[in-house]
């Protein structure tokens, strides 16, 4: 699918700002043997992911001319910066690969994967650099699921470079104060409302907080319908086909429905422009029972030292659980649990004249020893890698749980160009059911929409 147009005054904003197209990288003049490469992110020494380009500048690039170097190769890596917002940096990297142009290494974000590939910006992996690509030691210790974010019609387009999941997170407190243990692990949809019963007659003011509606954007997306739809066994979209108002998708709303529509969950908040923002709040000061959320949460809201509803007492406090299916083994792939990820890529330029070297430049800063470098100092994360992550999150309790049983069986959001207006269609359900529509009739509403987005009802399974 063609990437939306821009118009040519962004393009000119861009190359006004300093982000001129880079060049793929090619043999230096003078010494015939020698290699140029470039690698690029969205990230600038002093601005945006600043720890992100000081990591290439300082401790990649140096070390992996070095590894090369050892090789017999004569191998000089040069770091594009960028420091703009994402639609930005996506735009400027579709002008590079449809001109030729761009680094021979590059960072996309997961959801752009398909959208590259069906313009044929980017290529398999296996094409460019030949079985290297299918080889990398780096995938034995990678999650298939986690390879899914990198994968696109069964081809692997690139190398994951970071994950997250989607927990419920919950108030031992307050779980305490209802009768309700604080190991909590819900097995089934059921059980997380028999737990929102008891914290409601126990007076918590907003015993479950799910995300719904258009305010909360791509969160109620990510935090909301798409972990009931994989829970209910669906999938946004399954080999070709989107899911419209299949079963899935009304047990789903339905959900909603007897949170919202049982006064277990706070309308309201669902539809306020700071509703999300509000529920963080709400939650750290112990009115929100259970919330689910991705680790960002643990790590970025809750955060007793610099989180946004900082929480002195989090460790002690905050629990969490996966995600059940609506019952066990009704989610998809037959599974117990669910979540949703999002993630990272690192990818080749099918324009680069070394695509061999540029592979093993993105392999390199995904190997163990980069990888522990980077996220040392307080810049900690889900790496994609179960080796690398047993050692780094073993003081990281949320995380090592995240990675060790949610990414296991995690799926990602189709990655699309049309994906964000379907997601909005999705918001657009659920605040029709959090509003008072019924479940099937929001289900329909959302397929006739679902309809105008996709091309038609033979794009929608039946």
């Amino acid at each position: 699918m063609a990437l939306r147009k821009r118009s040519v005054g962004v393009v000119a904003v861009i190359a006004a700002a300093g982000l001129g197209l880079a060049a793929c990288g090619q043999s230096s003049g003078g010494s015939g043997d020698a290699i140029e490469l470039t690698i690029t992110q969205n990230a600038i020494a002093g601005g945006k992911n600043a720890a992100g380009a000081n990591f290439i500048m300082n401790w990649v690039i140096p070390k992996f001319e070095a590894a090369q170097k050892a090789k017999g190769k004569d191998v000089k890596v040069k770091f594009v910066p960028s420091g703009v917002d994402d639609e930005q940096y996506k735009t400027k990297l579709s002008l590079d690969l449809k001109s030729g142009k761009g680094a021979d290494v590059m960072d996309i974000d997961g959801i752009w994967a398909g959208e590259f590939a069906e313009a044929g910006y980017i290529k398999p992996l296996s094409d460019l650099v030949g079985s290297d690509a299918d080889n990398w030691d780096g995938w034995a210790q990678i999650p298939e699921a986690v390879q899914g974010v990198a994968t696109f019609n069964g081809k692997k387009y690139a190398l994951p470079v970071g994950t997250d999941g989607r927990v419920l997170y919950f108030n031992k407190t307050l779980f305490q104060k209802a009768g309700l243990p604080a190991d909590w692990q819900p097995k089934s949809w059921q059980e997380i409302i028999d737990a929102g019963t008891k914290l409601k007659t126990a007076g918590v003011p907003v015993p479950i907080q799910i995300n719904a509606g258009t305010a909360m954007g791509e969160a109620t997306s990510m935090q909301g319908v798409l972990p009931l739809l994989a829970g209910a066994g669906g999938e946004v979209q399954k080999d070709g086909k989107w899911t419209g108002a299949a079963q899935p998708m009304k047990d789903a709303l339905a959900f909603y429905q007897k949170i919202y529509g049982g006064g277990l969950g706070d309308p309201k908040l669902q539809q306020e422009a700071k509703g999300r923002d509000k529920s963080f709040q709400q939650f750290a000061e112990g009115k929100i029972g259970i919330l689910m959320e991705g680790d960002y949460f643990w790590r970025g809201v809750v955060n007793p030292k610099d989180g946004v509803a900082k929480m002195p007492d989090r460790d002690q406090v905050v629990g969490y659980a996966m995600i059940p299916a609506m019952e066990p083994g009704k989610g998809i792939r037959g599974q117990d649990f669910v979540s949703m990820s999002g993630g990272a890529l690192r990818t080749v330029n099918p324009n680069s004249k070394h695509p061999k070297e540029a592979f093993e430049l993105a392999a390199f800063t995904l190997s163990p020893d980069a990888l522990k470098e980077e996220t040392k100092d307080g810049n900690v994360r889900i790496t994609p890698r179960t080796d690398v992550n047993k050692e780094i999150l073993a003081n990281e309790p949320l995380l090592a749980y995240i990675s060790e049983k949610v990414l296991p069986l995690t799926a990602y959001r189709p990655p699309l160009a049309v994906y964000p207006q379907v997601s909005v269609a999705l918001q657009e359900a659920t605040a029709a059911v959090v509003g008072g529509t019924a479940p099937d009739q929001a289900a329909a509403d959302y397929q006739k929409k679902l309809e105008g987005i996709v091309g038609g009802a033979g794009n929608i399974a039946s």
